[in-house]
């Protein structure tokens, strides 16, 4: 399996339905940096969610890279994913572990620097994300946690991988987040909204090198 430490560039996308483009997008973003790949699109039954899957599977393992399922440890665990990432309102580590077993890893979503410390620190946690950053369509609702956030983070001691999302829709963005210390990003629309999503992979991932 590849190493989530050598991980740097996160994409979060749907299934592509709009465009029937999935597995051709797939294969553009693994091949230009995209590290982790993860389905993200609510309202799925567990059936189409798992057929879905298989395209990530097959593409993440032909390129080298990790693909994880979010929310869902049932999912998780019925197809071998890699990943689990969970919210703050999703299963306990505790209950997901033992649904995916020893070596699946398992992601958190914090919000504050509180929610923050607690990843850093939850046994069975093997990264957390850190935002939004900046207010993004893909959380309705939800306020910015802001810059500070990302300050809070890089400013803490400790091995466990940490990524800044949110808003980091273009490299002008990712620049500010780079300068306040975050040294791994999740996006979406960045690259699922590209006219080019390989080459925006690819420069994103430039940054981050």
């Amino acid at each position: 399996m590849p190493a989530l430490d050598d991980a740097r560039l996160y994409l979060c996308t749907d299934s592509r339905a709009r465009t029937g483009d999935l597995d051709d997008f797939l294969d553009a973003v693994l091949r230009n940096g995209v590290d982790v790949v993860q389905l993200r699109e609510k309202g799925l039954e567990a059936r189409a969610e798992i057929a879905l899957l298989e395209h990530f599977a097959v593409a993440a393992e032909r390129h080298g890279k990790l693909f994880a399922v979010n929310d869902r440890a049932d999912i998780a665990r019925a197809v071998r994913a890699p990943i689990l990432h969970l919210g703050q309102d999703d299963l306990p580590v505790r209950l997901a572990r033992e649904m995916v077993g020893e070596d699946v890893l398992i992601g958190r979503s914090t919000h504050s620097p509180e929610q923050a410390d607690a990843a850093r620190a939850e046994a069975g946690v093997a990264y957390y994300a850190c935002g939004p950053t900046w207010t993004t369509p893909t959380k309705p609702g939800r306020p910015a946690a802001g810059l500070g956030l990302i300050d809070h983070a890089s400013s803490q001691e400790g091995e466990r991988p940490w990524f800044a999302i949110g808003g980091i829709e273009n490299l002008a963005r990712l620049d500010e987040v780079i300068a306040h210390g975050a040294r791994r990003v999740v996006v979406v629309r960045a690259l699922t909204e590209a006219e080019d999503p390989g080459a925006a992979a690819a420069a994103f991932r430039a940054r981050l090198s």
